[in-house]
């Protein structure tokens, strides 16, 4: 069980909607579903029936569950075989994540028109600092009931807002109110709302820590606070004894982060079965560089490190990279990095996964592009563009290279990679 649905939901009128917002500047927004219901919006004959999004084949892995999907037990990270199992009768669609990432920045706009101090933490969540709003807008409540108001008449979307003090009280504050609800922590009760839950509400327990500290009988958030720092060091070490330790005790100092980017961008496809033609590993590889690129132009950014992933039949992952002497974004050159550290590297083993990944990155209007002695004036990023042009008003799947084409595309199976 994840940890989102390892926490109870909403109900206690200390923490709803109009209970007292005073010193809670904090929001954090996510939004419900998000790749289920954006695929929804695409498509309403879906409506009120479940829908998985993830990889369809029998290695794949599920993104994304509507909420009638859950009913049946579906999860994001489980096994697609396994929702198949417990819910045979879902709608199953590979990811769209050109769709979600322009359905991403609708968002995000509206949460900038509210304030400037929006960190994103992904295409569906971000943390919203209203201190300064509040002249504008009201108090923290009655601005987050704004966004929720406003995603649902302008995007068709619904979202869930936790409201608090601090981001990580705000962040499963927005949890407790799933779907389609409001959460207020108010400052002076922020104890009350944390002691009661399971250990692995905190930020760093993973399931083995989480296991470790019920082993000494500390099962909630308010017995691991009243732990000895010897107890908690010797279970999960020093450094995270000390993280955990403040997080208990509801002190969480950091600051909303608006200029916070991303430091890479990739994407990575895993094979329904182990591979070892040459020929689909490049053809793999194209499909996610021309995936990478799309994403890079979309977000203005550039790269220099081209990172190629390999994981092999035997689940050994072997990663290669190589530095550019001029940042990009075009798919081509980045494809034809990727096979040349794939042509050295040479495993000559069955292949479970390939990743591609830009790293370095920086803002392509701050960057110059340099014009290569003998290169022409114009090349593969216009063509690249004109095809985002395209993609853009057609869809992806109506346009992009020859050897893409009348074959199963890998882009629609693969999914972005971790950072």
């Amino acid at each position: 069980m994840g940890r989102s649905q390892s926490l109870p939901r909403g109900g206690d009128p200390r923490f709803g909607p109009d209970a007292d917002d005073t010193g809670c500047p904090i929001l954090h927004v996510d939004m419900d579903a998000f790749f289920a219901s954006v695929e929804v919006r695409h498509r309403p004959e879906l409506r009120g029936r479940p829908v998985v999004v993830g990889g369809i084949g029998p290695r794949g892995v599920v993104s994304s569950a509507s909420y009638e999907a859950r009913r049946y037990g579906v999860r994001s990270a489980m096994p697609t075989a396994r929702a198949r199992a417990l819910c045979p009768h879902a709608v199953y669609l590979p990811p769209d994540f050109a769709r979600y990432s322009a359905a991403s920045r609708a968002v995000m706009r509206i949460f900038r028109d509210v304030t400037p101090l929006v960190e994103p933490l992904s295409l569906d969540e971000a943390f919203l600092d209203v201190a300064g709003a509040r002249r504008l807008f009201g108090p923290p409540s009655r601005i987050a009931r704004l966004i929720r108001r406003r995603v649902a008449e302008e995007q068709g979307l619904t979202c869930s807002v936790g409201v608090a003090p601090s981001k990580f009280v705000a962040k499963l504050g927005s949890t407790r109110a799933k779907p389609d609800g409001l959460l207020v922590v108010p400052a002076t009760r922020v104890l009350e709302f944390l002691h009661p839950l399971p250990v692995a509400a905190l930020w760093g327990v993973g399931e083995r820590s989480a296991e470790a500290l019920r082993r000494l009988g500390l099962h909630t958030v308010g017995e691991l606070a009243e732990a000895p720092a010897g107890l908690l060091r010797r279970a999960v070490g020093e450094a995270a004894a000390t993280h955990l330790h403040e997080l208990a005790w509801g002190r969480d100092p950091r600051r909303v982060s608006p200029d916070q980017v991303e430091k890479s961008i990739g994407a990575e496809v895993t094979f329904d079965t182990d591979v070892t033609d040459p020929t689909e590993i490049r053809r793999a590889l194209l499909a996610l560089a021309e995936k990478v690129g799309a994403r890079l132009r979309a977000a203005g950014q550039v790269g220099r490190t081209v990172s190629l992933k390999v994981r092999l039949a035997d689940f050994r992952t072997v990663n290669r990279s190589r530095t550019l002497t001029v940042p990009t974004d075009t798919a081509r050159e980045m494809f034809d990095t990727a096979w040349a550290l794939w042509t050295a590297l040479a495993p000559g083993e069955p292949v479970r996964l390939v990743g591609v990944r830009l790293e370095g990155l920086a803002a392509a209007q701050e960057t110059p592009r340099q014009l290569a002695l003998g290169a022409p004036e114009r090349g593969w990023r216009e063509a690249e563009a004109a095809a985002d042009a395209a993609a853009a008003r057609f869809g992806r799947s109506v346009i992009g290279p020859a050897s893409l084409l009348g074959r199963r595309d890998p882009r629609r199976v693969e999914k972005p990679a971790g950072p």
